[in-house]
């Protein structure tokens, strides 16, 4: 495994990292524990949750639960990871109560609930998950310091944040990016650049049609995320997906490889997100980042997806 940086200030993190949206919604307590210990044994040092992973409906039961699990599965080794949730989505009705989700009463809230179910006195990356269309900006970054200074959370970061918004006072920012969708490179990756922030990339394998196990005119597998996800196998995604299967070919890899070792190498990108359902997938994911594409690898991957191109 290889690690560095998250932006200019922020942690150092593992090239991969796992993404806890599977915990508590589709794996329970001793599946996650599976996932996230063959993590930690592959060298993957940065964990992504957030406080509402881990159950939906209207009342918000089971929200809290990806914390929770993940969690437990660190007890005993917490200290080998980089803990990063999230905060700013919908909680349910007691969560209403603190107001917006992007004011400093709500971050009190939230923080001392995240730290509850995660089971830790302190969260390594604390991220406001979307911007709630009401608190200032400044007003939320501000009441985010305050928790840094009170030692309650280390690093500050965001997600789905707009290129115009995003401001040195984060070390990091979440987006979707894969090589079927390349459009954060138009704004927000300069953006990123300017202001030294890392990006976390996530549904790096575009909800698995990068991983290899989609075919063209085959189901999808039951159970994949593919088998319910509408719109995402259409003939163009599948045109550039069988494109970057043979470009692999031709380096002797897979495409698994090819869709994590590529966009771990683009600019701004500090850990690939990925997420898992079993420990030979998380292994997999981790053994992927050891491919460093050269300057003509890239060059070659431009040709089949154009830089800023969205395809699915």
């Amino acid at each position: 495994m290889r690690y560095r940086a998250l932006g200019e200030r922020g942690p150092t993190v593992s090239v991969v990292g796992v993404g806890g949206n599977n915990f508590g919604a589709r794996l329970d307590e001793d599946g996650t524990k599976a996932v996230v210990h063959a993590a930690l044994d592959a060298g993957i040092t940065l964990f992504d949750t957030a406080d509402m992973y881990g159950g939906f409906g209207e009342s918000g039961t089971g929200r809290g639960d990806g914390e929770r699990l993940l969690g437990a599965a660190l007890k005993g080794r917490r200290d080998e990871a980089v803990l990063a949730t999230k905060f700013g989505m919908e909680m349910g009705r007691d969560a209403d109560l603190y107001g917006p989700r992007g004011a400093r009463a709500y971050l009190r809230y939230a923080v001392e609930a995240s730290l509850r179910r995660l089971g830790t006195d302190r969260i390594d990356l604390y991220q406001y998950h979307e911007p709630d269309g009401v608190t200032p900006l400044e007003e939320t970054v501000a009441a985010l310091r305050e928790l840094v200074d009170e030692g309650k959370i280390r690093y500050i970061g965001c997600s789905n944040l707009p290129a115009e918004d995003l401001t040195d006072a984060f070390v990091s920012t979440q987006a979707r990016y894969h090589l079927l969708d390349r459009a954060v490179e138009r704004d927000l990756i300069p953006a990123c650049l300017r202001h030294g922030v890392g990006l976390l990339p996530y549904y790096p394998l575009a909800n698995g049609l990068l991983s290899g196990k989609y075919r063209r005119g085959e189901q999808p597998p039951p159970g994949s995320r593919l088998s319910w996800r509408q719109g995402w196998l259409t003939d163009a995604a599948l045109d550039k997906a069988e494109a970057l299967t043979a470009y692999g070919a031709e380096r002797g890899l897979t495409l698994l490889q090819v869709a994590v070792g590529a966009l771990a190498a683009l600019p701004a990108v500090g850990s690939v997100i990925c997420g898992a359902m079993t420990p030979e997938q998380v292994t997999a994911n981790a053994a992927a980042a050891g491919w460093i594409p050269d300057p003509a690898d890239l060059a070659a991957l431009d040709g089949i997806v154009t830089p800023g191109e969205r395809v699915v």
